[in-house]
């Protein structure tokens, strides 16, 4: 898993390219701290190069969507391969997410 950073106007893109499983989900959660931790509760996660999504991986997005929102942010999911919004969405995961079809989509959805 490589995952990276870029800071835009409306809100801060995690790029994360690979498998979000038990394996990688300690350095996803880390990276996802730290961002929130920065004061970047607004985030677009880019998933548009992750293969695989494991239960872990799941909590990792689904910690990170809390911990923005109780900060007054939120996290918005972009980019989703069939197989990993096939997964979201046996997890129910689809009902709490907001989810876009590019970051670019999301980006704006954070525009007042």
């Amino acid at each position: 898993m490589k995952i990276t950073s870029i800071r835009k106007a409306a809100a801060t893109v995690v790029q994360i390219a690979g498998s979000v499983d038990s394996l990688t989900s300690e350095e996803a959660q880390s990276f996802f701290d730290a961002q929130i931790g920065s004061d970047h509760t607004r985030l677009v996660a880019d998933l548009s190069q992750v293969e695989y999504l494991s239960s872990a991986g799941l909590r990792v997005l689904l910690s990170a969507m809390k911990s923005t929102r109780q900060r007054g942010g939120d996290l918005y999911l972009a980019g989703l391969q069939e197989n990993v919004r096939q997964v979201l969405d046996l997890a129910g995961f689809t009902s709490i997410f907001k989810i876009f079809s590019t970051v670019e989509e999301a980006l704006d959805a954070f525009l007042p």
